[in-house]
């Protein structure tokens, strides 16, 4: 069985995407499926994908060390990078926290002692997955019974689009109280999914730019930003020698050669954003990619099913997701299939 994580909020819509009617719903985590994922779904309102979760238990914090390596022992490669997310589904406050942590401590004493060449391949570190990371995750439901997942590489970087790097699918809020707004925080967190970030001398459209958070990023790592709107950006930004703004209709403009990134935050229903996006994607007029879809309401979900079918082929990466920065909204991003 799969297991797929959501948002409480979310949590119908989740379901909603789901393949087939073999899945059954764990109250307040999300749920389990049969999904064999051999065919890897593009699930906008999954927070994180456990595959081929077992439920477990274990009676005190040294057999849940014991059970975390037995689970592992025997079929992580030797000498190849793993990580562990380990994280608590129950109680308020601490104490489910306090308890993974004794578990991870007792569990590193133990392969210090038996399991070393396991203990110098668990790599501490949260980021994007390798075709040689394998990874590990454990959660509590209760201080003695939980669920477990071991994925082997390459599965992890393949299955990317819906397996997470961060525990438990969640990325803390960027700060940066010098940004127009908070809507920065979507350009961070879609760097962070992706394992790639704007760069100095890249050039970046930014569709629907106003009051300009997007284009603050990309301006602040020394990109050069073309930026798109009815309404100029912040004065200070405006101000900026690498910024080129132009008032225009963002559903209208069209680069004259291909960028590095187009950026796109702009209000509209979400049926314009899934076609501005695929035309961009055909016309290959970008490199790398962040737009978001806004919603209204619940019923507008389903018009994802379209960009799900007809933007991968178009990428070389693709990934659709409710970032933790978004509202009612999710994020397209990844990056374009080259020319042949």
């Amino acid at each position: 069985m799969t297991l797929f994580f959501s948002d409480p909020e979310f949590h119908t819509a989740l379901a909603a995407e789901l393949p087939g009617n073999s899945r059954r719903e764990l109250p307040g985590i999300g749920w389990l499926s049969g999904h064999d994922l051999s065919q890897t779904p593009h699930l906008a309102f999954a927070r994180q994908t456990l595959p081929q979760a077992i439920e477990t238990q274990a009676a005190s914090i040294n057999a849940w060390a014991d059970r975390l390596i037995d689970a592992v022992a025997s079929i992580l490669p030797d000498d190849q990078p793993w990580h562990l997310h380990f994280w608590p589904e129950y109680g308020e406050g601490r104490a489910g926290l306090h308890r993974c942590e004794l578990i991870r401590t007792a569990m590193r004493e133990r392969m210090k002692k038996r399991r070393r060449h396991l203990l110098r391949s668990l790599n501490e570190e949260e980021m994007p997955f390798t075709p040689t990371t394998s990874l590990v995750q454990c959660f509590l439901t209760s201080p003695e019974a939980g669920w477990l997942s071991v994925s082997i590489a390459p599965r992890p970087h393949e299955l990317r689009a819906i397996l997470s790097p961060f525990n438990r699918g969640f990325i803390p809020w960027a700060e940066d109280k010098a940004a127009p707004s908070r809507a920065f925080g979507k350009v961070i967190e879609s760097e962070m999914r992706l394992g790639r970030q704007i760069a100095a001398g890249e050039t970046v459209v930014d569709l629907g730019a106003s009051p300009g958070s997007w284009s603050y990023v990309a301006l602040q790592r020394g990109a050069r930003v073309t930026a798109i709107d009815r309404s100029e950006l912040r004065e200070d930004l405006m101000r900026n020698p690498r910024l080129h703004f132009e008032t225009a209709d963002a559903f209208k403009y069209k680069p004259p050669q291909t960028v590095d990134w187009l950026i796109c935050d702009v209000i509209a229903a979400p049926q314009r954003s899934i076609d501005l996006l695929l035309e961009w994607l055909r016309e290959r007029r970008m490199r790398h990619f962040i737009v978001t879809i806004k919603f209204k309401g619940d019923d507008e979900y389903s018009l994802l099913s379209q960009l799900k079918q007809l933007a991968p082929p178009l990428c070389s990466d693709f990934r659709l997701t409710r970032l933790h920065a978004n509202k009612n909204e999710v994020c397209a991003f990844g990056s374009s299939r080259a020319k042949a």
